[in-house]
């Protein structure tokens, strides 16, 4: 019996058999498009907004505490352990603002999206559940299991 030559086709399907082609989620395979960027950058603008608020109401909220006339030795101490716990708010207002801002300085360097760990893309699902994300999910799990 004579082997006759393969076809061109048919060696490459065997060239390929046996490797996985690169599995990626439906929205990574394009890059984010300027609407969607819109979309996230008038997101965090308003949460950047949000957040302004939040912090000037607890600024009015904690120079308004212990002017209510005189205060025995217990009042003083509710007051200033109430302060306490707004400028502990104030804190994690701050750490959020600056995410934010991050996030958006991203949007203006054209680098939104893009995990700072990998250089790869960070799904579109992770941004819309985490608009500030900075690192896509499979870095996130590895640096939060190196912790």
């Amino acid at each position: 019996m004579v082997k006759k030559p393969l076809p061109k086709k048919m060696k490459k399907k065997r060239k390929l058999q046996g490797k996985e082609p690169v599995k990626r989620p439906a929205d990574q395979k394009k890059d984010l498009d300027k609407k969607t960027i819109a979309k996230f950058k008038k997101i965090l603008l308003k949460e950047r907004e949000q957040i302004v608020g939040e912090v000037k109401q607890i600024v009015e909220s904690s120079k308004e505490m212990g002017q209510d006339g005189i205060q025995d030795i217990g009042d003083e101490a509710a007051n200033i352990y109430n302060k306490q716990i707004l400028l502990s708010l104030n804190e994690n207002e701050r750490t959020r603002l600056q995410e934010v801002d991050e996030a958006l300085d991203h949007i203006e360097n054209g680098t939104y999206g893009i995990c700072e760990e990998c250089g790869g893309p960070i799904s579109l699902r992770r941004l819309e559940v985490r608009p500030v994300a900075k690192y896509c999910v499979p870095c996130l799990t590895k640096l939060e299991k190196g912790k």
